[in-house]
């Protein structure tokens, strides 16, 4: 029996950092043995925040390639590409924002929550209004099954069923209304208690050096309500906590939490626990990253061989539609 198909991408915005392995690589890896995945590097949809500054793009991709081989997504189990490689995207793009209700775009509570927090950008755009557009394209090319996604996601999600719904009732039965496939998602806020983002500098990343991690993971904010070491402190208070819950044994887990209710243990102490652990934990990756990256031809090959895949996928769905269209 083949088995179902999903597709997942990331925008190609910077190194990738614990938030990215957490939030997504991880769950990706763990579904290549499940199903038939097609992951790509979104660097059309990071046009549609950044499009005045471009010249990091390139050098993004390379790395978040690096990145993904190195956490140890596999070219033989999934489909790695690059969406501008496959003007087909685009091609379904824009068919699809000849079908699609301007409503449909405008109720999206991610668009209204993001030019908000982006209040800094211009992004009253079309290409930033209609990006989910975008992403159903993206999606119903493969026809896939199923989209890996945070709660967050799930009205980009429920777009795409709907979009697929209208293109099927106007042309015949093309494509399949893929699920959401929802990821528990650890919730790991940057060193100073905001989202993790390189704009706010309060990340760590896969490719630190032991000495930027220590650094990084020492200036993390812990329990605000202990001021002195001689207090008791609260883990459940503490942003340092849900990483020692991902990278500390059940054991050292259990004694921190009473040892630190106790006073007995210092906030100092505890994050050199965790910066030791998390370089531990990043060793493998990041020994998997220099191979790499003394090695680009090996790179390149499964660029290219992903996007030659990815292709022969794309252009058999963009005839079938042309096909159902008429034109």
């Amino acid at each position: 029996m083949e088995k179902k198909r999903i597709l997942s991408g990331m925008r190609p915005t910077g190194r990738l950092h614990m938030g990215n392995l957490h939030g997504a690589l991880l769950n990706w890896v763990k579904l290549q043995d499940e199903y038939q995945c097609f992951y790509f590097v979104a660097d059309w949809h990071a046009l549609t925040t950044d499009y005045e500054q471009t010249e990091g793009i390139r050098e993004n991709i390379w790395f978040m390639f690096i990145d993904w081989l190195s956490v140890g997504l596999d070219p033989q189990k999934s489909t790695l590409f690059v969406q501008s490689a496959l003007p087909e995207h685009a091609e379904l793009f824009l068919l699809f924002s000849m079908i699609t209700p301007i409503t449909w775009l405008e109720r999206n509570p991610t668009y209204k929550e993001q030019l908000q927090e982006l209040s800094h950008k211009d992004l009253r755009t079309f290409g930033f209004l209609g990006y989910p557009v975008l992403q159903a394209a993206d999606i119903l090319m493969y026809k896939a099954n199923g989209v890996p996604v945070g709660v967050d996601q799930l009205p980009h999600v429920e777009l795409t069923r709907e979009i697929a719904r209208r293109c099927n009732f106007l042309y015949g039965k093309i494509f399949p209304e893929p699920e959401a496939l929802l990821t528990e998602i650890p919730k790991l806020c940057g060193t100073d208690g905001r989202k993790m983002s390189k704009s706010y500098q309060n990340c760590i990343y896969l490719s630190d050096t032991p000495e930027a991690i220590r650094k990084q993971v020492s200036g993390m904010i812990t329990d605000t309500q202990r001021p002195r070491r001689k207090d008791p402190g609260d883990p459940d208070r503490c942003l340092a906590f849900p990483y020692h819950k991902l990278y500390l044994s059940t054991d050292i887990l259990a004694q921190i939490v009473v040892d630190c209710r106790a006073a007995r243990l210092g906030c100092v102490e505890c994050k050199k626990m965790l910066a030791d652990a998390l370089v531990q934990a990043l060793e493998p990756i990041q020994a998997r990253q220099h191979y790499y990256l003394d090695h680009p031809e090996e790179v390149r090959a499964i660029i290219a061989d992903g996007n030659e895949r990815a292709r022969t996928v794309a252009r058999a769905t963009m005839a079938e539609v042309r096909e159902a269209i008429k034109i």
